[in-house]
């Protein structure tokens, strides 16, 4: 699950950089194990990291002109089904064929002595990421923001509408019982995670433990739908070219998904301390609201979305933890990421905004 960005405008960003202290990859080996691998990698290697990654690790891989995509988890220890490189790169192999917005893959490493960790490569894609701020020429275009609301929510009600079985990943998870699983499994890794006690997030959890919903048939989800993992076209950016980040796609309750758009959509009559925790372009008065995001993906997917507050309530808890894990990573020296120090003031910030959904729903 990739943390929320806080690193400034995104559009005055590169979109890589070089690698990041402790996180630069042996070119040699690289290049050594992925030519023989790699359609038209015969030019000479070099490598940038992508600004957005926090978990996974991403980098751009420059062979001559030809680019691709290779994505590694952090260095290890890592939490216990965390990072798996191995079951994003069969549902990216088995989903693009079918929904084209999951990138083609072309490899998996899994032995270990190439670069300590399981790895793949995947294609590089061409368009316009978003993240923190609308590109200035689109800041004003209410037309197009309304779009790219729309575009995102369509995107997910059509990956829930994947025939799972169709192509091969009805064993990819157990969605029987999934909520009742992820709110235990959720509660075990705040509690391994947690840098101090948080009452807000106790609260939570004993609500989310006493309100577990009835799920609808289980679908594939992706588990961490957002903008920022998402890619328009550069040329009509009302338009989805690609959703990245796939290490946590499994077969579950679709909602849960809805829940975590939810959780990143800011709006702009939200207390500052969530969209500082989450600082997105959602706030601006072209975007859907919440309320219009969860009415456009009921009328798309047809799914009774009455239980939306559980769902809601759960993504920002859920991601008060991630931001926690990503934190104690920092506290612990597995990473060097300075973006990270700060992760208890952002992890406070999510446990807020889950406790208010919480007693939204009471009232």
């Amino acid at each position: 699950m990739a943390a929320p960005e806080s690193d400034g405008p995104s559009y005055a960003q590169p979109e890589a950089i070089p690698p990041r202290t402790g996180e630069s990859l042996d070119l040699d080996v690289v290049a050594a194990y992925l030519r023989p691998r790699l359609p038209n990698a015969d030019g000479t290697l070099s490598i940038e990291q992508f600004i957005g990654g926090r978990a996974n690790l991403t980098y751009m891989l420059h062979f001559g002109t030809q680019d691709y995509v290779l994505r590694r988890p952090p260095p290890p220890p890592v939490a216990p089904g965390a990072h798996d490189m191995a079951r994003e790169y069969r549902v990216l192999s088995a989903l693009h064929p079918v929904y084209p917005l999951a990138p083609r893959t072309y490899c998996f490493c899994e032995d270990e002595s190439v670069l300590g960790v399981p790895f793949f490569v995947m294609e590089r894609c061409q368009g316009l990421v978003i993240r923190q701020d609308m590109p200035p020429q689109y800041a004003h275009d209410l037309t197009l923001q309304r779009r790219i609301s729309q575009a995102l929510v369509d995107a997910l009600a059509d990956l829930h509408a994947v025939d799972y079985r169709a192509i091969g990943l009805e064993t990819l998870g157990r969605p029987e019982g999934f909520m009742a699983r992820q709110v235990a499994g959720w509660t075990r890794r705040w509690e391994r995670a947690k840098p101090f006690e948080t009452p807000a997030m106790e609260e939570v959890t004993a609500w989310l433990n006493d309100h577990l919903p009835t799920s609808p048939p289980a679908t594939l989800i992706h588990n961490d739908f957002k903008l920022d993992n998402t890619m328009l076209d550069a040329a009509d950016p009302g338009r989805l070219v690609a959703v990245f980040d796939w290490d946590m796609c499994t077969l579950g309750d679709p909602l849960a998904d809805l829940g975590q758009l939810l959780c990143y959509w800011t709006q702009a009559n939200d207390h500052p301390d969530r969209y500082d925790a989450f600082p997105s372009p959602t706030v601006l008065p072209g975007f859907l609201t919440r309320d219009e995001v969860v009415q456009r993906y009921a009328e798309r997917s047809g799914r009774d979305v009455t239980d939306i507050a559980f769902y809601h309530a759960y993504s920002l808890w859920r991601t008060a933890t991630v931001v926690a894990q990503l934190f104690m990573l920092y506290q612990g020296g597995q990473s060097q990421d300075e973006r990270l120090k700060h992760y208890d003031h952002r992890m406070l910030s999510f446990a807020s905004e889950a406790l208010k959904v919480v007693q939204g729903a009471r009232s």
